[in-house]
C-alpha cells in the first residue's frame, strides 16, 4: 500500500508531538517504552513518521505519557 505525501505528514507531525511531549516530560525512549507495553524501537520509528499506528498505540502512548490521547493530536499538519 502506497502513502500519499498528506499521509506522510500527517505521521512526522504526530511523531513530532510525541517526541515534543516525551522529552518535555524528560523521558527517554526506554523510560517510556517502560510505562507503557510498545517497544521503544518501536517509539522510535513512531516518532520519525515510519510506522503508520492503529488506535490501541495511542491509547498506550498516551498512558505512558500520562496525557490524554487527544493531547498527542495536539499539531498542525500540512
Amino acid at each position: 500500500m502506497k502513502i500519499n505525501s498528506e499521509k506522510i505528514a500527517f505521521l512526522k507531525g504526530f511523531g513530532m508531538r510525541l517526541q515534543f511531549l516525551r522529552e518535555e516530560k524528560q523521558l527517554s525512549l526506554r523510560q517510556l517504552a517502560q510505562n507503557c507495553e510498545i517497544d521503544y524501537s518501536d517509539i522510535s520509528k513512531i516518532e520519525k513518521g515510519l510506522r503508520n499506528i492503529q488506535l490501541s498505540t495511542i491509547v498506550e502512548l498516551a498512558k505512558g505519557l500520562d496525557v490524554h490521547p487527544q493531547e498527542l493530536f495536539d499539531f498542525k499538519s500540512k
